[in-house]
């Protein structure tokens, strides 16, 4: 088993072989998002020592809701996201939506999804989970969050940003991938309200932590309008 990793105080990064490609954290007893149905034995396994009291999502997208019907019944603990992605969550508009993807990969995507589940606790602007304030940051999902951590600047960040090249795998800060954006131009609008909370850590849905701010910040400033 690849061990969980502390990538910030008080959080952990589930282990995942050869590199962070999908990301779950762990902080306290929450869980933040919930992998693809493809790790349906490494996350499980990681976390079954461990109390939970909540999972809570960054945004509902295949390689983030895989095992969150699994989980909260597995583990009978209620489900938290934003409120504009709960009927994605709840199966009653297709997780998946506005992405421009080949067959290919959308016989992968769909093999990653997740059945429906019943969302307990819907997220908006502003509130609180495990000392995090969850920030609206839509555009890559309709009801992205981040979580951002105003004692330390730490912040969950899901597919506001990426920190891997899905090709490679080498680490590198990008925009997510326009084919899995259903906005950009909200997304990238999004970027900016990230950069403005002054995050200390970055803690992404895809590769390692980022933690250089001052590369982030000069790399927003030169985004295109």
């Amino acid at each position: 088993i690849v061990a969980l990793k502390q990538v910030a105080p008080g959080i952990e990064r589930l282990g995942q072989f050869p590199l962070p490609m999908v990301n779950v954290y762990l902080a306290g007893d929450i869980l933040f998002d919930a992998g693809t149905t493809w790790d349906r034995f490494r996350i499980p396994r990681q976390i079954k020592d461990r109390q939970l009291s909540l999972l809570t999502l960054t945004h509902v997208h295949p390689d983030h809701q895989g095992l969150v019907r699994d989980i909260c019944r597995d583990r009978d603990i209620p489900l938290a996201c934003h409120g504009d992605d709960v009927d994605a969550m709840e199966g009653r508009r297709p997780v998946s939506e506005g992405q421009i993807t080949n067959s290919l990969l959308k016989k992968v995507q769909g093999s990653w999804e997740g059945p429906p589940h019943k969302v307990s606790r819907v997220l908006e602007e502003g509130d609180e989970v495990a000392g995090f304030r969850v920030v609206h940051t839509p555009g890559h999902a309709r009801g992205h969050v981040v979580y951002f951590r105003e004692s330390d600047g730490v912040t969950i960040c899901g597919d506001v940003i990426r920190n891997m090249n899905y090709a490679t795998g080498r680490p590198g800060l990008d925009e997510p991938p326009e084919m899995f954006t259903y906005d950009p131009a909200e997304n990238r609008r999004s970027i900016r309200k990230l950069a403005a909370l002054e995050p200390t850590v970055l803690l992404p849905g895809h590769g390692p932590a980022l933690t250089n701010m001052d590369e982030f910040q000069s790399w927003v400033a030169a985004l295109p309008e």
